[in-house]
């Protein structure tokens, strides 16, 4: 009866099926080359740190801090959140399309503290949309840099920062809107 529900297949419909599910394994290069760059992007980062940190030394070795300093060191360090942000974005990808295609990462030893919620990837759906919340920090991490370099001549100058500022105030609350939206995982069993 139950070769009713379950037909036998064919023995080259079984060798293809098993050839084509085996074939994910392709899936490990670009896996180990999205790993490889998201390395690449945090060493940046590093790289990007000490420059920031190489721009404060002189204003702390002669006690005298001014403006443009204070702009020198904060425009070392944006490129770092910015690199360390596509990392981030490397990363997530590398992980999610290992789960995706390959297998669950060391699901034995995780647990609900060892991995974050949002770094659960099930479906095409959540890869995309954690990608997407990492470019819009990207983002906003750009507008801030710009926002350091523009001259601010008159009060429409002021008033298109403040614009950008409310913008970016508004992707931040949709994000944070359509994350909440999502449905939740589903918790373990608890102990009755």
């Amino acid at each position: 009866m139950s070769e009713e529900h379950h037909p036998r297949h064919g023995l080259l419909e079984e060798v293809f099926e098993t050839t084509l599910f085996n074939c994910r394994f392709f899936v490990l290069v670009p896996v180990l080359g999205i790993l490889v760059a998201a390395i690449v992007m945090f060493v940046k980062g590093c790289i990007e740190i000490v420059q920031g940190v190489r721009a404060f030394l002189p204003g702390l070795f002669s006690l005298r801090p001014n403006t443009q300093d204070d702009s020198n060191v904060i425009l070392s360090f944006i490129p770092a959140i910015d690199n360390y942000l596509f990392a981030t974005i490397l990363l997530i990808i590398s992980m999610g399309l290992y789960e995706l295609f390959i297998s669950k990462i060391d699901p034995e030893s995780r647990t609900a503290q060892t991995r974050p919620d949002w770094l659960v990837v099930k479906n095409f759906d959540d890869l995309k949309s954690k990608i997407g919340e990492v470019v819009i920090m990207i983002l906003i991490v750009h507008f801030f840099k710009l926002s350091f370099s523009i001259a601010y001549n008159s009060a429409l100058d002021l008033l298109a920062l403040g614009g950008g500022i409310l913008l970016v105030a508004g992707s931040l609350v949709v994000t944070h809107y359509v994350s909440g939206m999502k449905p939740s995982r589903p918790k373990g069993a608890s102990a009755a």
